[in-house]
């Protein structure tokens, strides 16, 4: 109101003075009302401290891999003491899912799923009812629990589709008590005792150290809904994305470089760990990013193949996020380790910082200098 009434003021009292022009328009990029990050200050006990592990896919190291030099890695990150861990992997649930709808996800239930055929058949519960059954145990879940009891809980994690937690309980029980019985049979035995001897950072890390910490289970927040995404890139989408990446050149990176140099030479625990260091440095961790990611949004073309990818990406970096809230919801001011594969690490911190009670933590505090 202040300008129409000087502008009356001009007019009749003052005849000679002018009404000044208007100013012309400022133009702002909208942006949003606030960042949940804000109210960490206000917040009732302690934040929940978050570290994210960016870990390499052990299972590309192949079975020669001496799971032996993981242990001052395992060390450092059992100091950190977590109390909820997740991992890299897709739970029953999202499982059943992607083999119900193959038209969406093509073979994505092959690629990263277990098949439960076998395993409703030697415990007699489909999916849902065994994670039923296991989610009623913990509930009820004894300070010493029986050998029997942890026999019968990995028998349903397996049956759920959660093999990693399976092995959680599996590593907890004596080697005498790993046999058949309360629900484990010859084939849930072989699953169990992994007769197929690559590595797997899911297992071997999460797994392994959630069993030392004396917890229960580990939580598998990966996702791969996002996958229907490539069901509307069209036929060029692979070939545009697979010359972004030769003409990346991320082979020339100091980062990545120094990464894959360290990979080829390592031969004992220390070396693994200083590994796992530089693969954490957030220098290394945007390389991988920037010589991919950041690359397909510059990527031009009619069809934006680039931009298809990014989107992929990100919703599915988003997915596994909001399934890492999920885990720790009920457990504010928990530590939490997330150990998930290198190139998801600056998304997971992009993400995670923008929560309202999450602090992230230092890889340095953690694994050192």
């Amino acid at each position: 109101m202040v300008r129409p009434i000087l502008a009356g003021l001009c007019m009749l009292a003052l005849p000679h003075c002018t009404t000044p022009p208007p100013t012309a328009p400022v133009t702002v990029a909208y942006g949003p009302a606030f960042s949940p990050s804000e109210w960490r200050s206000d917040l009732a006990g302690p934040p929940t401290r978050v570290f994210v592990l960016a870990s390499s896919h052990l299972s590309g190291f192949g079975e020669t891999f001496d799971r032996a030099m993981l242990e001052p890695l395992l060390d450092r990150l059992a100091a950190f003491n977590p109390s909820i861990i997740t991992h890299e992997g897709l739970n029953g649930e999202q499982c059943e899912l992607l083999r119900l709808n193959p038209a969406i996800y093509g073979s994505t239930f092959n690629d990263y799923c277990l098949d439960l055929t076998q395993a409703a058949a030697s415990i007699g519960l489909d999916q849902p009812s065994a994670r039923a059954e296991a989610e009623q145990m913990l509930a009820e879940w004894p300070d010493a629990p029986s050998a029997g009891q942890r026999r019968r809980l990995a028998a349903l994690f397996v049956a759920s589709g959660d093999r990693a937690s399976a092995m959680v309980q599996w590593l907890q029980l004596p080697e005498a008590e790993r046999t058949l019985g309360d629900g484990v049979d010859d084939w849930m035995l072989g699953v169990l005792n992994r007769t197929r001897k690559v590595s797997n950072e899911s297992y071997d890390i999460a797994a392994v150290l959630a069993a030392r910490l004396g917890l229960q289970r580990v939580y598998a927040v990966d996702d791969h809904t996002s996958d229907s995404i490539y069901a509307g890139t069209g036929e060029g989408f692979g070939p545009a994305i697979q010359a972004m990446w030769q003409e990346a050149n991320a082979e020339n990176d100091p980062a990545t470089v120094a990464v894959d140099a360290l990979e080829k030479t390592m031969t004992t625990g220390e070396d693994l760990l200083a590994y796992y260091r530089l693969l954490n440095a957030p220098a290394t961790a945007r390389a991988y990013v920037e010589n991919d990611f950041h690359c397909a949004l510059r990527l031009g073309g009619p069809e934006f193949h680039g931009r298809h990818y990014v989107a992929w990406y990100e919703t599915r970096n988003l997915r596994m996020v909001s399934n890492i809230r999920a885990a720790m919801g009920n457990h504010p001011g928990a530590r939490v380790l997330n150990v998930v594969g290198a190139s998801h690490k600056v998304h997971y911190e992009a993400y995670l910082g923008e929560l309202s009670d999450v602090e992230l933590v230092d890889p340095v505090e953690v694994l050192g200098e």
